[in-house]
């Protein structure tokens, strides 16, 4: 039987504390499988992925950033922390992996990012590369570096108008930011149909207390600067380039814009020389694979790649 349990520990930021879930199965495990979660969500999303994957004897971890799920008071959601957060986020990841190795030396881990978590793990690599032994990167995007830094601008400049500063939540930030996600959906029955082509799913987040809160403008600052990184190629120079890295994520996922930046990076990662780099793209599937109706097919794609990496590393 998968035993889940509860732990925290201390933020980087020196001040919080930081919630996280353990997927722990009957025997030891072979590996450790670490999922880093998306913007405006929380690590027991994943409950029943990872239940998947402890039941195939991985030992699953996932923690609530900053802002999120049980890390913050739902007042605070949306908002990380005052100096660094970008920093400070991925460190957070790290301390994790780092815990968790600990209890179980020797084995291998895989590090996978979605969405936000996509952008997280994309800066982990350029950091801490090194010292995992695998990496997927899901349901990811691109930005201009104009876009980036005019986001970075706005968000500064509201906050100078607002009482509440970097923790007010503008909607037109928000408006600008997700706002024509749906455009290619006919008939679309909420403002989040762009998630899933799954109903039951985008009606279960919507009625989510911990998913969906909008982002203070310190929480979209954190975000493009986390998007800055990723794309640097200072310090992309930096990744390793014997890692094994899956991209995947939906083709009508608008993110991504609709596949173009999965193929894009991709393609950026082999110019540079990346040794082994998988590109899975899914056809007529949105933003959150994961919750898609035919979400046992992706799975066990996933824990096939894994395997893979698994074998490669005894070896």
């Amino acid at each position: 039987m998968i035993k889940r349990e509860d732990i925290y520990y201390d933020s980087r930021d020196e001040v919080s504390r930081i919630h996280a879930v353990c997927w722990i199965p009957e025997e030891r495990p072979k590996a450790i499988f670490q999922i880093i979660h998306g913007m405006q969500e929380y690590a027991a999303r994943y409950d029943e992925f990872a239940t998947y994957l402890a039941g195939k004897g991985y030992l699953v971890v996932a923690e609530d950033h900053l802002g999120h799920g049980l890390s913050s008071k739902p007042e605070d959601y949306g908002y990380f922390c005052e100096d660094d957060a970008p920093t400070v986020v991925v460190r957070d990841v790290h301390r994790l992996k780092k815990m968790v190795q600990e209890q179980y030396p020797g084995i291998p881990i895989i590090l996978m990012g979605h969405s936000m978590g996509s952008f997280i793990l994309r800066n982990y690599l350029c950091r801490y590369g090194t010292g995992i032994q695998g990496a997927i990167i899901m349901s990811t995007g691109s930005m201009s570096g104009f876009v980036l830094q005019s986001g970075v601008f706005m968000s500064k400049f509201i906050a100078a108008f607002e009482s509440e500063g970097l923790h007010y939540r503008s909607p037109m930030m928000e408006n600008i930011s997700f706002g024509s996600y749906n455009k290619r959906i006919a008939n679309p029955k909420t403002k989040l149909d762009w998630l899933s082509a799954n109903e039951e799913n985008v009606q279960e987040y919507i009625a989510d207390k911990m998913c969906g809160v909008p982002f203070t403008l310190n929480g979209y600052i954190t975000l493009f600067r986390l998007i800055k990184g990723a794309q640097k190629q200072k310090n992309l120079d930096k990744m390793p380039k014997d890692l094994p890295i899956l991209i995947t994520g939906g083709a009508d996922d608008p993110v991504g814009h609709y596949g173009k930046d999965l193929t894009s990076l991709f393609g950026r990662y082999s110019k540079m020389h990346i040794q082994d780099v998988t590109l899975k793209m899914y056809s007529g599937l949105r933003h959150e694979i994961l919750n898609e109706s035919n979400k046992l097919e992706i799975y066990a794609d996933v824990y096939n790649w894994t395997e893979a990496v698994i074998m490669k590393y005894k070896k």
